[in-house]
């Protein structure tokens, strides 16, 4: 019998490339804002926010399957620009969105996952190690998700349900062009400055590889019987993620600094 994994933000990205790579192994449910399209998986429509509304879904899945084996946590969006230019509405939508709902998420599904000693894999970012000047907002909220993955981890270790945090660098998504970008009350000067650090991060992504190789990563982890508490993906973000431990903390955003605040 196959598998059954929930994946948040299934409809595109990192999360549709999972739960493609995984569509063998398992039976694909999508819980997404859009919805999605894919005839492949069950795709629900919904805010990943709304508790109740993703409390009545995952009922739902666990009366029709008789089991849930795998959650991954992966909906989420960014924003770019000074910290004094986000709205408070967009910092909460994102907080709410990349951490909140984490969090909200994993206390619906851990009673099921416990029931099948499952797993939670949670995606954070390299930019949650290495913060990034005129994206705090997103990088806060990818650390967090780390932090929440680590305690996690212990709380469920008699349970059996295994936790991973993925770190991703960066990828070729449409998570790029949907960044929300907020720069409008800087002084020309500044504004300079902030868009090509932007542009520089949009770059890198644009010419990173696809949300395949991360795909690649989840579906190792899965099968991992003891899966690691971080898995970074990608060789030199391996050894920047190495460099984040051993380097002092001034030294590690001195370099941030002189690469994205020019």
């Amino acid at each position: 019998m196959k598998k059954v994994a929930v994946i948040t933000g299934a409809s595109s990205g990192i999360g549709q490339a999972c739960a493609k790579t995984l569509q063998k192994e398992y039976v694909i449910y999508n819980l997404s804002r859009s919805g999605g399209n894919e005839r492949s998986f069950y795709n629900y429509k919904v805010d990943v926010n709304d508790f109740l509304k993703v409390e009545e879904i995952a009922k739902e899945i666990f009366e029709r399957e008789g089991k849930i084996d795998l959650l991954i946590n992966n909906a989420g969006f960014g924003i770019a620009g000074a910290v004094e230019d986000c709205s408070p509405q967009n910092i909460y939508s994102l907080i709410d969105t990349n951490l909140s709902a984490v969090i909200s998420v994993s206390s619906i599904f851990i009673p099921y996952l416990k029931k099948s000693k499952g797993r939670i894999i949670n995606i954070s970012s390299v930019g949650g190690l290495v913060p990034l000047p005129y994206q705090a907002v997103y990088s806060a909220s990818k650390a967090g998700v780390e932090i929440f993955s680590r305690a996690l981890a212990n709380e469920l270790e008699r349970s059996g349900v295994k936790v991973t945090a993925i770190l991703p660098g960066d990828v070729k998504t449409n998570f790029t062009t949907a960044r929300i970008v907020e720069n409008k009350q800087q002084k020309a000067e500044e504004r300079e400055r902030i868009d090509k650090s932007i542009k520089k991060v949009e770059k890198d992504e644009l010419s990173g590889k696809g949300p395949e190789s991360v795909a690649k990563v989840v579906k190792k982890v899965a099968n991992m019987k003891r899966p690691p508490l971080r898995k970074t993906v990608g060789f030199s973000y391996k050894c920047v993620s190495f460099l984040t431990r051993i380097l002092p903390t001034r030294l590690v955003n001195f370099i941030v600094k002189k690469l994205y605040c020019k």
